[in-house]
């Protein structure tokens, strides 16, 4: 856990359930950092706008949120939690830790 009852995964554990199911993950940088550089399946959804596209999503479903550090998507996390989404993790040290390659 990381602060404040939000649940994280590390960037390998990420890697790993990405491989083996149907998850969603919401990458919650700026559209300009999005586009440098992101995760394969992510979709961007910037932090400011979050709280407004919810329904865009299915909140039974295990949800991994992803940024640069890991400080937006636990805000992020936060936001899902309170809108009842309670599969929702924030993956820890985001990007800057992913080994895996990013797609532009």
């Amino acid at each position: 856990m990381f602060g404040w009852g939000v649940k994280t995964i590390t960037v390998d554990g990420l890697a790993e359930r990405l491989a083996h199911g149907k998850q969603q993950l919401i990458d919650v940088r700026q559209p300009s950092e999005y586009a440098a550089g992101h995760v394969k399946g992510a979709v961007n959804v910037p932090l400011g706008r979050l709280a407004d596209t919810l329904g865009a999503f299915d909140a039974t479903a295990e949800t991994y949120v992803i940024c640069q550090s890991g400080r937006r998507s636990a805000t992020a996390v936060r936001i899902l939690k309170r809108a009842g989404f309670e599969h929702a993790y924030s993956v820890k040290h985001g990007t800057a830790a992913w080994c895996g390659k990013l797609v532009r």
